[in-house]
């Protein structure tokens, strides 16, 4: 049994998420389906996270196992030959940019010590980005967004923005690094942490926006937070605008 890590890409556009769901169409089947073919064994594909609908991936990581069930021509996954292949198996809104073995004990989710996530907003009416942006009307209060991620930072229970009925142990997440910052045209949110319960980043930035466009304020969103209940906070951003950006692991 030998075990593959691969960085790849996705446009989460036309696809429900990461996660195989029946009836749908997401990353994760159709990863599987392409690695099984060439590979001429079953594989199971298992992702650094579980982005949902709609949501992308400019950096992710997964892994797979082989069996190495064709003895007399197994194709090797590292070769340059077998990922231009997959690539061109694959349909244009996936890519995988390499493919490396590792140590069994390695897990693209468990083994992850931090995922970092991108949300774009665009004051201007975006064209060729509209669907990779949230398009928004006027200027938002950056120094008052930024006090409420001073707040982000000192807290550890999301159940305020986490998705109701899931099957998660815990709302805790630490996190490393939280900020908006104003872009050419726009704005982005960067954050980064050691896990992210189900809608957790998109529901942060439509509460968020509502401090931006002054109809909350810092002391209003700390309030949020320590009633720990969903219904309390924004309503949660578009999908369109979210990216996975990062995951790290020790020693790479």
């Amino acid at each position: 049994m030998s075990r593959y890590f691969m960085h790849m890409a996705y446009d989460g556009s036309d696809y429900c998420g990461w996660q195989i769901q029946p009836k749908e169409k997401t990353v994760q089947q159709v990863m599987e389906k392409a690695l099984s073919l060439l590979l001429r064994e079953e594989v199971s594909v298992t992702g650094a996270g579980r982005t949902d609908t709609g949501v992308h991936a400019s950096y992710f990581i997964a892994h797979f196992d082989l069996e190495h069930a064709d003895p007399n021509s197994p194709p090797d996954p590292i070769s340059n030959q077998f990922l231009f292949k997959l690539n061109r198996y694959l349909p244009p809104d996936i890519v995988v940019y390499k493919i490396w073995q590792v140590p069994m004990e390695m897990h693209a989710r468990f083994s992850a010590i931090s995922r970092t996530y991108h949300y774009h907003i665009s004051t201007l009416k975006p064209l060729y980005n509209r669907n990779y942006s949230l398009h928004i009307y006027g200027e938002l209060d950056l120094e008052e967004i930024n006090r409420c991620c001073e707040v982000i930072r000192s807290t550890s229970d999301f159940t305020s923005f986490s998705k109701l009925h899931t099957d998660v142990k815990t709302n805790n997440c630490r996190i490393m690094d939280v900020h908006w910052k104003e872009e050419e045209q726009g704005y982005l949110f960067d954050i980064k942490a050691d896990r992210f319960l189900r809608n957790m980043v998109r529901s942060l930035v439509g509460t968020l926006l509502n401090v931006g466009q002054g109809k909350m304020d810092c002391e209003g969103f700390k309030k949020i937070i320590e009633a720990k209940d969903r219904g309390k906070a924004g309503q949660s951003a578009p999908s369109k605008g979210l990216f996975l950006v990062h995951v790290e692991y020790e020693g790479f």
